[in-house]
């Protein structure tokens, strides 16, 4: 995981210079978080994760491990592109064993916004650590309240493969201050893991304490992925 970690930080500055002059410009800005999950009827896992952003750029590599039974090394990119109008945000992601993924998601409108976008995958093996359909559309309002307060309210469903996946989440985000940032998102979630399969239903929450560089986030997760197991997760993290 190192050595691909170093690989990717060589060689993506030169990718920048190639593409623009701009971008290679600006500094890289550095995210690495490394987080530990503990589900119900599984072996523990741990998760690293290597953030890099330069303006409107950002890339990431990750390795995620669970004991002996499961492992998968990913990568993916992201644009974001600001208009009067709102906020574009394309992105393709890839893993090992070949999976392949994308989605375009949009923020129309101000201080009111909507929230709509669309994911689609290769179906290949992937622990999605989203832990929301990635075969979906997206569907929701948000709005800047004043004095760093931003809330959203947004579903998202599973509208490929006949699993009857919903998850609707609503989210608070404050920023107190130039160096503290607050988060809450809870959740409920219905569906099946696949078609055909038992419905379950479960409620998830995050809270994430974030003091620049440092931040800190806590999440409670029933019936994680649509399975039939709760999971805790921890995860720390430090910008540089």
């Amino acid at each position: 995981m190192l050595k691909i970690i170093c690989l990717w930080l060589s060689l993506t500055p030169l990718w920048a210079q190639a593409q623009s002059g701009v971008l290679a410009s600006e500094p890289w800005a550095f995210k690495l978080t490394p987080s530990f999950y503990a589900t119900a009827q599984e072996h523990n896992a741990l998760d690293l994760n290597l953030r890099a952003n330069n303006g409107p750029h950002a890339l990431w590599v990750g390795q995620y491990q669970r004991g002996n039974e499961f492992q998968q090394t990913r990568t993916g990119y992201e644009y974001t592109a600001n208009f009067d109008w709102g906020q574009m945000v394309p992105s393709l992601q890839a893993a090992s064993g070949g999976f392949a993924g994308g989605s375009l998601n949009f923020q129309i409108g101000k201080p009111v916004f909507l929230i709509a976008g669309l994911g689609r995958t290769n179906l290949r093996n992937y622990y999605n650590l989203n832990f929301d359909p990635n075969d979906a559309i997206t569907l929701g309002l948000g709005t800047h309240l004043g004095n760093g307060h931003q809330v959203s309210l947004f579903t998202v469903k599973d509208n490929r493969l006949a699993t009857d996946q919903v998850v609707t989440h609503a989210l608070w985000y404050w920023a107190a201050s130039a160096r503290d940032h607050w988060s809450l998102d809870v959740a409920y979630k219905e569906g099946r893991s696949s078609a055909g399969e038992a419905r379950v239903t479960g409620r998830s929450a995050s809270v994430t304490y974030d003091h620049h560089p440092t931040f800190v986030r806590l999440a409670y997760d029933e019936k994680v992925n649509f399975s039939a197991d709760n999971q805790t997760r921890v995860s720390v993290g430090l910008r540089f």
